[in-house]
């Protein structure tokens, strides 16, 4: 035994030695990281809440100058919630808007839903060819009164990406919001998105608005009309997850003017610009970055000035997975297309040429999102098996967990504050109590296994391996009286 432990401590303790310094910085950089986004944020916040009350957002609503929107959503077996979601996206508070739902081969009931819920009736309307597509429209259906602006468009099965793209094709609006057909939107959504593009409309090409998760939430005719923590700890921590990415992230991103991830469940674009661009791209997994990482290199190639802009206020509410099974295939997917997205787009890595895009955001990402997970396991793995080898003093190890892990609950929790002095999402103390709790469960197994997933991905594609979707049981969101926890 002795003869096997000996050189294992040996190693153990040269490796130690190269990267003991090296892997606290790590992580104390990229802790604080985070805490500048979240001060970002904050003042991004202050400056939107400021603004809030001379928004003119009534003047908006009446106004015939407003870009039109073309909301468009893909489903794919979506059978249990698509009625609501359809319902939600028309019944959005806007003056000029039309719904395309793009049924991609559906095997499920959710055409025969929409068929009966809106008296749906074939019409021969052939699709434009702005943008290339790989399965073009068998059918269109419109509801039979004529003033529902809605369009269902069923073709065959080819993915997500490619189903947006016929959404496009069948856009007649100036600006296109991709909305996943597994959410729905706050009543005036589509007025605090567009606004940045009404008063901009030169400059202003792409934004995004904030995603939440809907579990828990009491949820009736299409809204969410009381917002409540889930039961569900799987779901309680994701709650933390998106409040970090979105209020912390993306508005601090937003604030520094080097957004380059737009969510997909919630992302408006003029049509133009997703036109000239080529629309998603079909062929890669993490469509929405890629999407608009091309826009940023279509626009600094151009030479052209342009904004790409976070939205706050707006808010999209989504499912999110309550099982281990689910969240592992949808963590490894997204690893592996910020992986594959990041390869294909190397050439703006610290090239001048793409500024802050280039030389902050994309190096940022490489750096503490893309090598994360990796870092973190090792670090993990290399601390602890030290230590029991005596390698590692107490001292050590104590640092090491208060900074990678210490540092990171303190950064969340402060970017809950800044999100619930802003916006005051949860009016009942036990879902802050509960929310706050998830901030600290998240670091204990949860994190560790959800890196162990996202290596999975970046390994599965580093090897070929085929890409396996998910798939993601619906609930459905309506409610009723059914009370939350």
């Amino acid at each position: 035994m002795d003869d096997l432990l000996e050189p294992t401590t040996s190693l153990v303790e040269t490796i130690f030695d190269g990267i003991a310094l090296p892997v606290l910085v790590y992580f104390l950089l990229i802790n604080t990281s985070y805490l500048v986004l979240i001060v970002a944020a904050a003042l991004e916040f202050r400056r939107s809440t400021r603004q809030l009350p001379f928004a003119g957002r009534e003047e908006l609503l009446g106004s015939g100058m407003v870009p039109g929107v073309t909301v468009v959503t893909a489903m794919f077996n979506e059978e249990a919630g698509i009625k609501v979601a359809a319902q939600s996206m028309l019944a959005l508070h806007y003056p000029r808007h039309e719904v395309v739902i793009v049924d991609d081969g559906s095997t499920d009931g959710g055409f025969e839903v929409l068929r009966a819920a809106f008296d749906l009736v074939e019409v021969p309307r052939r699709m434009p060819a702005d943008v290339a597509v790989r399965e073009s429209a068998t059918s269109v259906h419109v509801p039979r009164n004529g003033r529902t602006r809605l369009t269902v468009v069923r073709k065959p099965n080819s993915g997500r990406s490619d189903s947006l793209n016929v959404g496009v094709n069948f856009a007649t609006q100036d600006l296109v919001v991709f909305v996943d057909s597994d959410s729905i939107l706050d009543p005036d959504a589509l007025l605090a998105v567009v606004r940045p593009f009404a008063e901009d409309p030169v400059r202003v090409v792409a934004g995004g608005g904030v995603i939440r998760a809907v579990n828990g939430c009491i949820v009736r005719g299409g809204r969410v009309t009381e917002v409540r923590m889930s039961r569900n700890w799987l779901a309680r921590i994701q709650v933390v997850e998106y409040l970090r990415a979105f209020h912390l992230g993306r508005s601090g991103w937003s604030r520094l003017k080097s957004l380059i991830l737009i969510s997909g469940a919630f992302g408006v674009f003029r049509r133009d610009v997703l036109v000239e661009v080529g629309g998603l791209d079909p062929a890669s997994i993490g469509e929405d970055f890629e999407l608009v990482l091309r826009v940023h290199r279509h626009m600094r190639r151009q030479r052209r000035d342009y904004r790409v802009q976070f939205i706050s206020e707006p808010i999209c509410w989504t499912e999110v997975p309550e099982t281990t099974a689910v969240l592992r295939k949808q963590r490894a997917r997204w690893h592996r297309g910020l992986w594959e997205t990041l390869w294909a787009y190397r050439s703006m890595l610290l090239n001048p040429r793409y500024g802050r895009v280039g030389l902050i955001a994309i190096p940022y990402y490489w750096l503490f999102e893309l090598i994360a997970p990796l870092l973190e396991l090792f670090g993990l793995v290399l601390v602890t098996v030290g230590w029991l080898l005596g390698v590692v003093d107490i001292g050590y190890f104590l640092l090491f967990m208060a900074v990678a892990y210490g540092y990171a609950m303190l950064v969340t929790l402060a970017a809950m504050t800044v999100e619930e002095l802003s916006f005051h999402k949860y009016p009942r103390w036990r879902d802050l109590v509960s929310t706050a709790a998830a901030a600290v469960v998240e670091n204990i197994g949860y994190r560790q296994a959800t890196a162990i997933w996202r290596i999975e991905g970046w390994a599965h594609s580093l090897t070929g391996r085929k890409q396996v979707w998910g798939t993601m049981t619906r609930t459905g969101f309506d409610t009723g009286d059914e009370e939350g926890g």
